[in-house]
This record gives C-alpha cells, sequence and structure tokens, in this order.
C-alpha cells in the first residue's frame, strides 16, 4: 500500500525537527513538511484549509469547534506552551507597577482571540482582579499596519476594542507612548531594541509565573496539532500515527537536553534552568496526550467561553479525535 502524501505545516522547534529530518517516520505517511512562523501558518490554515496537517492556535481551533464549522480535528500534541507573565509590556513612566494599575489604561493587541492573550487576560482577572472590561484595547499590526483578525470574533458589549489609526503600528504606538502597553506572543520590538520606557510589567516574570504553577498546575497550551477532518474519517489510523511520531520527536528532544555534555541550546545556565523546572513541575515537563493536559485545557476553554469567543464552553472532549484519546500500553 503507498503511503499517503500529506503536506504538514509546523513551526522550528527541536521537538518537531526528528520529523523533518526523517529520524522518526510517520506511520504510513510521506510528508511535506514546511516550517512556518505562527502568523503565516494559522492565517493560512483558517483562511484557506492549506494544509493537511498542521500546528494550530488553540484559541483559533477552539472558535472553529463552537461555532461547528472545524476543518481540522486535533491530536493532544501540544507544540507551543508558555508561561503569559512575560507578555504585557508597559511604559514604565506611566505609573504602571503592578497589575490593578492596568485598569483604565490602553493596551495593545495584535489580535483578541490570540491564545496568548486569552491566557492573559484570564489569569490577570483569575488572580490579581483586573477583568477585560477595565481595559481599553487597542488593535493593530505590530510590525506592519492593518493586520486582521484571523477569525471574525463578536465581542461582548462591554469590551472595549478599538482600530489603531491607519499607517500605525502597535510597536511605534508604544514606542512614542500612544498607548500605555502591548500584551502578545512576541515582544514588540522597541522592547528588545532596549527603548528605556518600555518594560515588562512583572520584575520577575519567572517567580510570577512559578507561583501560580504552585497554584494551579497549569502550564498554559498556545497550539496544538490539526489533522484536516476529511482525512481523518477517510483514515482512522492516521490522527492515532501523528500522536505517535510526535511525542516519539519529543523524546528525542528531552533526551538531546539531558545531555549537557555539550549543549544543544544555544544559551547558558541549561543545567541550572532544567533543574529549577524540574523542581517545581517534576520530571514531566512538557507532557502531550488528553488525560495529563485536561485540567490546563479546561481551564483554557473557561477563559475562553467567559471572554465572549466561544458561543458556548466546550468540553476539552470535544477538541480532539477520539483515537488519541487513550493509548495502548505493554
Amino acid at each position: 500500500m503507498s503511503k499517503l502524501k500529506l503536506s504538514v505545516a509546523m513551526g522550528d522547534y527541536d521537538r518537531t525537527r526528528p520529523i523533518l529530518d526523517g529520524r522518526v517516520p510517520i506511520d504510513g505517511v510521506d510528508p511535506t513538511c514546511m516550517l512556518l512562523s505562527p502568523e503565516e501558518m494559522f492565517f493560512r490554515a483558517f483562511r484557506h484549509q492549506a494544509f493537511d496537517v498542521s500546528e494550530l492556535s488553540l484559541s483559533s481551533y477552539s472558535i472553529s469547534v463552537a461555532r461547528g464549522e472545524p476543518h481540522y480535528i486535533a491530536v493532544p500534541v501540544f507544540l507551543s506552551r508558555a508561561f503569559r507573565h512575560s507578555s504585557i509590556y508597559v511604559r514604565k513612566d506611566r505609573g504602571i507597577d503592578t497589575p490593578a494599575d492596568l485598569k483604565g489604561r490602553r493596551i495593545g493587541i495584535a489580535e483578541y482571540q490570540l491564545s496568548a492573550n486569552v491566557w492573559f487576560r484570564g489569569i490577570l482577572e483569575d488572580e490579581y482582579g483586573v477583568r477585560p472590561p477595565d481595559i481599553s484595547w487597542v488593535r493593530g499590526g505590530m510590525d506592519t499596519p492593518g493586520r486582521p483578525e484571523k477569525i471574525k470574533v463578536d465581542l461582548p458589549p462591554d469590551i472595549e476594542v478599538n482600530e489603531a489609526p491607519e499607517n500605525a503600528t502597535l510597536n511605534a504606538m508604544l514606542a512614542d507612548g500612544e498607548i500605555d502597553g502591548f500584551v502578545g506572543p512576541r515582544a514588540p520590538r522597541c522592547f528588545d531594541d532596549g527603548h528605556p520606557h518600555v518594560g515588562r510589567l512583572f520584575a520577575d516574570t519567572v517567580a510570577e509565573a512559578e507561583q501560580y504553577y504552585r497554584k494551579t498546575a497549569v502550564f498554559p497550551i498556545m497550539h496544538v496539532l490539526g489533522v484536516r477532518r476529511s482525512l481523518a474519517e477517510a483514515n482512522p489510523w492516521l490522527p492515532g500515527a501523528l500522536l505517535k511520531a510526535f511525542a516519539e520527536a519529543k523524546n528525542i528532544a528531552e533526551t538531546a537536553l539531558n545531555d549537557t555534555s555539550a549543549t544543544k541550546v544555544t544559551m547558558p545556565f541549561v543545567e541550572d534552568t532544567l533543574a529549577r523546572a524540574r523542581k517545581l513541575m517534576g520530571s514531566e515537563l512538557w507532557s502531550y496526550g488528553f488525560a495529563p493536559n485536561r485540567h490546563v485545557l479546561d481551564t483554557f476553554l473557561r477563559y475562553h467561553h467567559a471572554q465572549g469567543l466561544s458561543p458556548c464552553k466546550v468540553e476539552p472532549e470535544e477538541l480532539f479525535h477520539q483515537a488519541t484519546m487513550e493509548a495502548f500500553s505493554l
């Protein structure tokens, strides 16, 4: 039997490279792999269903499930996860020293429905008592004017979202003091360039995230892996094959990370960072599979519905192909 020739879009990570270079085959599949940025990948996936298998924004995918129009079905492979306490950048000359100081401020966002922004708003409300209506949101492109939402959203009437002025970018508005802050998965360029009045809200983002994890045991999920729904229906073995292959690829990456005889990551203090993370989270730092992540997904979907992005609360089980909800054992 010939293998399925499938397009596979994913980010360039240590946990995906064994798929790209062929060290880990996907059973029954001859993949054409493309390494793309999240912005390009998600836009093409949700606007044009461009790929057979694609890394997907958890938020955009949840919207499609809640509306009953998902072109993809997810596999519990979580290619991107991040604590989002580092995602809020503020003008340090505006008296914004605590989360409470964000009330009444103008905060820039690239898209309201981005997974990182859903997580940040949920954490802001749950942990610090600052609700989404307390902030005036300004939407626009970070470095290019006029970025559209990938998926049209209808927000509650008490949420104020204004478009950035024509030809303006959020980076320039933050640098010039026209907005008070920015929330998003990427740092604004003015922060990376060392703008003297732009910094992170939290002085120690790692300590803040550690405190959050000790309380909630939540390591936020940003992206899932999706397969075209029609392909999964025609080939019910495919979602399980994808879960198997991507889990093996992650195991290879974790094994390499543990070998610090010659550091595999271009940064210092790898051993210390690993030890600190394991002390906090245990040996399984980045789990795939449904069961160990159900509480994380349920938290996200609660935030997603409360923020008006999904018309009904989606249950975690609704996101994934049934064949990937459990695994065999010997």
